[in-house]
């Protein structure tokens, strides 16, 4: 069973304009509708993947309503002929904060060789999987034709010979596209790549027992680690697990739903940051900092925002353990409705949210990056929400996308 698929990926044809097209992933700002409003102001009426996507800031108004559109758009789109096919894979150079550049390769993956629960995989989650939060993605995607998912997986890729080869010789691949993605999102180029019998072959000789257990120790039969995107790799698993049941053997073997578009990150990417998320806390923030001075200790600190100003806490010396501390608190006095959170990605934005005394803001330490294959490995999964690729304005954008049903299948 081969991890890395070959399915066709869809770029908007020429004359599209790139820039109206792009938009960032649907879990950012989601406590900033304005963000939302200025990005929808500026798409106007051209085409753009704002039409296509579910901004999580609007869940709580009339969900099947924005499905509807949104499957809508989708076939729309399809009908009036705006995407181009392409057969290989898409190297992308993404030029984010300080300048840095950071490349990524754009395929799919066989949604067979993915498991978010604890179990050996070849593609694993990174953070455990909140069943709760699949529904809705899961009511979108019961419908649409195409997926534009903002997965991003992580390659182990010390020697770096997978990806960077590519970027050296970047000049030689055809150049897709050349933009500058709005809301102060960067620039972003994007090559396409045709040898991809080539690359599949490097990412198989990562499984090679030899090669897993020089780096791990033991052969842990694991090539890609879910870095982005968990929730929404858990619910393209889970819909690829309801189609199959209406499948014969044949079907199975290459219906577009068993593949999941992603884009592939190599952890020693230089330009591949790992951003803390942090928690606001409201409806009982003020009595939930006695909670945590009460309950965390060790020789770190856990920074804290108040309207009153910043105060520290202890908490344990290592990233993981303290992340794992903090959210098993908000989980239980989430559950026992003591509480209320928004996770937000940017100190600047959590101090912006911070504006009444019943309200903390969190700041989460920075998990480190060479720690997240060891961790997951000989730990389990991280806690929801504990770390991001990158700042918020830097998060994937939607430029890309696949089908996910056959050209036959009706809506």
């Amino acid at each position: 069973m081969e991890v890395i698929g070959k399915s066709k990926i869809l770029l908007p044809k020429e004359g599209i304009n790139y820039e109206k097209w792009a938009v960032i992933a649907c879990d950012q700002f989601t406590s900033q509708p304005e963000y939302w409003e200025k990005l929808a102001a500026y798409v106007g009426d051209a085409p753009s993947t704002l039409n296509l996507i579910f901004p999580e800031v609007y869940l709580k108004g009339d969900i099947t309503e924005r499905v509807n559109k949104i499957n809508s758009a989708m076939q729309q789109y399809i009908d009036d002929g705006i995407f181009t096919e392409i057969d290989g894979f898409v190297l992308t150079e993404r030029t984010v904060e300080g300048g840095k550049k950071r490349l990524g390769l754009v395929l799919s993956v066989d949604l067979e060789t993915f498991d978010y629960r604890r179990v050996r995989a070849a593609i694993r989650s990174t953070e455990d999987t909140i069943l709760e939060r699949l529904p809705v993605r899961m009511e979108i995607r019961k419908n649409a034709p195409i997926e534009l998912p903002h997965i991003l997986l992580l390659v182990d890729d010390p020697d770096k010979k997978i990806i960077e080869p590519l970027y050296e010789n970047r000049d030689k691949l055809k150049k897709l596209y050349d933009f500058d993605l709005n809301m102060e999102g960067g620039h972003i180029k994007g090559y396409e790549v045709d040898n991809t019998d080539e690359i599949i072959e490097k990412f198989n000789s990562l499984l090679d027992s030899r090669e897993q257990i020089r780096k791990y120790g033991v052969d842990a039969g694991i090539m890609l680690a879910v870095g982005d995107g968990n929730h929404s790799m858990a619910t393209a698993k889970e819909h690829w697990n309801i189609v199959k049941q209406n499948l014969s053997e044949e079907e199975r073997a290459n219906h577009p739903a068993r593949f999941a578009l992603v884009e592939v990150l190599n952890v020693y990417d230089d330009g591949l940051m790992f951003e803390p998320i942090h928690r606001v806390i409201s409806a009982g923030g003020k009595e939930f900092v006695e909670v945590l001075k009460k309950n965390l200790t060790g020789k770190g600190k856990l920074r804290l925002v108040t309207t009153e100003g910043d105060i520290t806490v202890d908490c344990p010396e290592k990233s993981g353990e303290t992340i794992l501390a903090v959210q098993t608190l908000i989980e239980k006095y989430l559950a026992e409705g003591k509480i209320k959170v928004d996770y937000i990605h940017g100190e600047n934005y959590l101090r912006e949210l911070v504006r009444t005394p019943d309200e903390v803001g969190v700041i989460m330490p920075r998990f480190a990056k060479s720690e997240l294959i060891s961790y997951v490995m000989n730990v389990g999964n991280l806690p929801k929400k504990a770390f991001s690729i990158g700042t918020a304005e830097n998060k994937k954008y939607y430029i890309e996308a696949k089908r996910i049903r056959n050209e036959s299948e009706s809506l």
